[in-house]
């Protein structure tokens, strides 16, 4: 188990973290066959993203938390006339770009294509006692090299 502000995984380019190494050993030693990445309502570290100013400031949380500034920015866009409790809300949610930056890795990525990992996301409503559950499906397409990502088997339980 991996506890970190904001539950963010950064992408592999952003360098050595506690998060990443501790996801290297659970992937390569341990071998762990599914990975879980859980967001919640009235999140403290997505509040302080959201609130927080782009100047730049050298506070360990502000460095920490700009990992997810592209998290904010797409909220900002699409739910700009939204309340700040809102648009954090919304945030909150932006579970799956951790879920995608976890692809960065390469021994990720490759125990996902070899279907031996399974990347799923989750959200926890405190408010109302519902858990949200999602899984990562990555699907090759031959015909461009790129990769295409889908999340399905989309499940609220309450």
């Amino acid at each position: 188990m991996i506890r970190n502000v904001a539950n963010l995984v950064p992408p592999l380019e952003n360098g050595p973290s506690e998060t990443n190494a501790a996801l290297e050993f659970a992937v390569n030693t341990l071998e762990v066959e599914n990975i879980l990445v859980i967001g919640h309502s009235r999140c403290g570290g997505i509040e302080t993203l959201m609130s927080m100013q782009d100047e730049l400031n050298s506070s360990f949380i502000h460095k920490w938390i700009t990992k997810a500034k592209f998290a904010k920015f797409k909220t900002k866009s699409v739910a700009q006339s939204h309340s700040f409790d809102e648009q954090c809300r919304h945030c909150e949610k932006s579970v799956n770009r951790s879920l995608l930056n976890l692809l960065t890795y390469p021994w990720i990525e490759d125990r996902v294509k070899n279907n031996l990992l399974s990347i799923h996301g989750g959200y926890y409503n405190f408010l109302n006692c519902t858990f949200e559950k999602w899984i990562l499906d990555v699907n090759i397409d031959c015909n461009t090299d790129g990769a295409k990502y889908l999340f399905k088997d989309h499940e609220i339980w309450s």
